[in-house]
């Protein structure tokens, strides 16, 4: 059915703003696990959407990208991490950059769940948890593909440096000063759709086999 610009932005805006908030707060609380404080002392390990917000990375670029139709495209502030300070900085990155990604994965999941069981709400709510639901299953399928792309400062990015013998990691982490300027080329240029498409087709297949 066709949406206007009005119900578009109330069905993407919670599982957008949880997406990225718990997105966030996942590798927050990964580097505490694993021996960095910064983002706890920061008051970065929370559910609070207000301390994750980006004005724009957050609200307008994905609204943007929602209403034209596009690749939903968009971040919030970093949680900071100090890899030094992790017990061990090159292994225990890889599960700090991991946790983003899982945990987009967990809320696919439980938006899919809330899809399934949306025919048993009350009439007048059918329609709209439905369309949350699967608003909710794409936008963090979407966030999990896209962080996941080998592509430093992204999560895959991130893990790819972990996973690298230092000879090689070194002067692939120095990528990450041009990684966005690569990232927005890729968006506008619709290489980035391209790449992304047959991966998250692949997830959707993976998570509908589920349920």
């Amino acid at each position: 059915m066709d949406l206007t610009v009005i119900q578009k932005i109330a069905i993407y805006a919670l599982p957008v703003i949880f997406a990225i908030t718990v997105h966030e707060a996942a590798h927050g609380y990964a580097a505490k696990h694993f021996g960095d404080m910064t983002a706890f002392d920061a008051g970065r390990i929370t559910l609070n959407p207000l301390k994750h917000i980006d004005l724009f990375g957050t609200i307008i670029l994905p609204a943007l990208t929602v209403m034209l139709g596009g690749i939903l495209f968009g971040w919030a502030k970093p949680v900071p991490v100090d890899f030094r300070r992790l017990r061990n900085p090159k292994k225990d990155m890889l599960w700090v950059a991991a946790a983003g990604p899982a945990s987009n994965f967990v809320m696919a999941i439980f938006w899919a769940l809330v899809m399934k069981f949306s025919v048993s709400a009350p009439e007048a709510f059918v329609l709209p948890m439905a369309l949350m639901a699967k608003a909710g299953v794409t936008i963090n399928i979407v966030l999990m593909v896209l962080n996941l792309l080998p592509l430093p400062p992204l999560d895959g990015g991130r893990i790819a440096v972990s996973l690298l013998p230092i000879k090689l990691a070194r002067p692939f982490a120095q990528i990450e000063r041009y990684g966005f300027i690569i990232l927005i080329i890729l968006l506008f240029s619709g290489v980035l759709g391209k790449i992304l498409e047959p991966l998250i087709n692949l997830v959707y297949a993976l998570i509908s086999t589920i349920f």
